[in-house]
């Protein structure tokens, strides 16, 4: 079940980070939405993977489950829900504002020559 779990965060961590490189705005968006659930399911995955475990301590029980890491992941998805809200409003003013959707900020040679006789 650890390897699962392991491999789902490597993989998710992979396609993110590729996803990121794209340098445009919607592969980005999505890129960091998969860095997230990567980042989540970890942080799940730290509080012990057991099934049928009660979340707190009681007596005669020696396996249970952490509730920290719910409640952070909790915490995460709601924030990351909001970021990625964000961020595609600045993404779509971006869209608008240049008809391109390139996030890298290199100039064309026209625009060099433009600057340059300023």
């Amino acid at each position: 079940m650890e390897f699962l779990v392991a491999s789902a965060v490597g993989v998710m961590t992979a396609g993110g980070l590729y996803l990121m490189f794209r340098l445009r705005t919607f592969p980005v968006i999505l890129g960091m939405s998969l860095l997230t659930y990567a980042v989540n399911v970890f942080l799940f995955a730290s509080g012990r993977l057991t099934t049928g475990a009660p979340p707190i301590l009681s007596d005669g029980v020696s396996v249970y489950t952490d509730p920290l890491p719910q409640a952070l992941v909790l915490t995460a998805i709601v924030i990351s829900f909001g970021m990625t809200a964000v961020v595609v409003m600045i993404g779509l003013g971006a869209f608008l504002g240049s008809d391109d959707d390139h996030v890298d900020d290199q100039l064309d040679d026209e625009n060099e020559e433009a600057r340059g006789k300023s």
